[in-house]
């Protein structure tokens, strides 16, 4: 996590331990639940292997488009008090700009600077920015997509950084944690106008249900309050969303995962 004051977080909902190759064997990709330190003792660690994974067929490494994988544990996970899944964005569901989030990971607390011993797991509470503002921040407006959801400070300061790509992002509403986004890219760490880039989980609803027959994950629509203040941004290249007859066209993102229990 860049740049932030950053807490620990309790519970640990996964973690992928070693990146893996797409269309490796996946068996000896380690996969670790529990888990709050990369050091010294995890006494609420369970661990499994990848049985399956499986690429959003639309996955684009030049793009970063479809930035989305399921992983299928060997076997059935215990959830406790350490871990517990987390509800999955539904495909109605609305995050403004400035909506409440939270992301969770190990990696470097700023651009070339690793999280230091004892590598505890960190977290950052950072606003969305709706994805007409990060078009008009610095982001080129053909690079954000309608599959990625932007979050972050416009001045800079907060954000995830190299080593936490495939963390959640979650937003919490009556009670429940719900995943918005998947870390996907950014323009370093924290930098001014270019706040951190996520897989748009909504996006995938259908998608993940055709994936899962049985056992199917709990999807939560998440429901903004107030005014969508992102429909009045403009600027060259992304016209607003005010007063228009036709459809607005919203722009359509490394290997991220969604870890999926086997119901075994």
């Amino acid at each position: 996590m860049a740049g932030q004051s950053a807490q620990l977080l309790g519970p640990l909902l996964w973690r992928i331990s070693d990146q893996q190759p797409v269309g490796s064997d996946c068996s000896s990709l380690a996969v670790y639940l529990g888990l709050q330190s990369q050091e010294g003792s995890n006494p609420n660690k369970q661990s499994r292997t990848a049985a399956q994974i499986i690429v959003h067929p639309e996955y684009s490494a030049a793009t970063d488009d479809n930035d989305i994988a399921l992983i299928k544990l060997s076997s059935a996970v215990t959830f406790n008090n350490y871990i517990s899944p987390v509800c999955l964005a539904a495909a109605d569901s609305t995050f403004y700009s400035g909506v409440n989030s939270w992301v969770t990971g190990w990696g470097n607390i700023g651009s070339g600077a690793p999280l230091p011993s004892p590598q505890n797991l960190m977290e950052v509470e950072i606003p969305v920015v709706g994805n007409r503002q990060c078009k008009c921040s610095g982001y080129a407006p053909t690079t954000i997509t309608d599959n990625m959801i932007c979050a972050g400070l416009l001045q800079g300061g907060k954000d995830s950084c190299q080593g936490d790509s495939g963390g959640p992002m979650v937003s919490k509403q009556a009670g429940r944690w719900i995943q918005s986004g998947i870390v996907s890219f950014g323009i370093g760490c924290a930098n001014p106008n270019f706040p951190g880039v996520y897989a748009r989980v909504s996006q995938y609803e259908s998608w993940i249900k055709t994936q899962i027959t049985t056992n199917q994950p709990g999807f939560i629509t998440y429901t903004s309050t107030g005014t969508n203040s992102d429909l009045s941004v403009s600027c060259s290249g992304v016209s607003d969303g005010l007063h228009h007859n036709m459809p607005l066209k919203v722009s359509s993102l490394v290997l991220n995962t969604i870890l999926l229990a086997d119901d075994g």
